[in-house]
Order: structure tokens, then C-alpha cells, then sequence
């Protein structure tokens, strides 16, 4: 299996519902370093997973949509904890849609995976993993 990764950052706010969630149930800021990785059997004709300007400028179109936004306000994710696992399977759903609707070229057709990591930190992060 070929994979292509590419990197971006995310800075939010949010507050988590739950004692679990310990001093995170209050509002505070969360900056999450962006790892996106697109997966396939085979190389394209080009002799290539994705294009990698594509899937950057896609990545951080999907990221904007959230960047400098309390996650809290958001009416998308009423109710709904925003952790780490949780917004790692939105970016890679939304990146999966701008996939099967053609943004990132049509080589990318043949992509059957999308992972998208959020790094939480230099010792703690969250992956989703998403079929094409």
C-alpha cells in the first residue's frame, strides 16, 4: 500500500462535556498539528499516490472551516464533544467528500483511504481512518 501525507495546523476553542474531561470541561484553546494521509494500492499513471499541492490546498480549505472558531458555538456540533477522535473523523470525512466530488484531480479516483491524525501534543494524538 502507496500513502502520501500532508501536514497542516488547527487552532480552536472548545469546552468538553464530563468528568472525564477533568479542567478541559472549561473553554479553553487547543492547536493541533494536522496530518492527512491518502492511501492506495496502486501508483496512478502519473506514477503517483495524489497530487500533493491538491491535497494540501484541500486539506487547509477543510481546516479553515473551523481555524480561530470556538468549536462550542458551532451549530454542526451541538451536543457533541469535540475531542480529538471526533474532529479526526470529520476533517477526514470532509476531505473523503472533496475526494468523490473530484477536488483533488482525477487520479485521485483511485484513492481507497484516508487517514487524518491530530497531534495533540508531542505525546498524545488521535487517528480516523476512512474508506473510498
Amino acid at each position: 500500500m502507496f500513502s502520501v501525507t500532508v501536514r497542516d495546523h488547527l487552532m480552536v476553542a472548545h469546552s468538553l462535556r464530563g468528568e472525564v474531561f477533568g479542567p478541559a470541561q472549561r473553554l479553553h484553546g487547543a492547536t493541533f498539528l494536522v496530518d492527512a494521509s491518502f492511501r492506495r494500492p496502486e501508483l496512478d499513471a502519473d506514477g503517483i499516490v495524489v497530487d500533493i499541492g491538491l491535497a494540501t490546498v484541500e486539506l487547509g480549505a477543510v481546516l479553515a472551516a473551523f481555524n480561530y472558531r470556538n468549536l462550542d458555538d458551532e451549530a454542526a456540533f451541538a451536543g457533541v464533544n469535540t475531542s480529538t477522535e471526533f474532529l479526526a473523523k470529520v476533517i477526514a470525512d470532509r476531505l473523503a467528500d472533496r475526494v468523490r466530488a473530484g477536488a483533488l484531480g482525477e487520479g485521485a479516483r483511485g484513492l481507497t483511504g484516508i487517514t487524518v491524525t491530530l497531534h495533540e501534543s508531542h505525546i498524545a494524538w488521535a487517528s480516523y481512518e476512512c474508506a473510498l
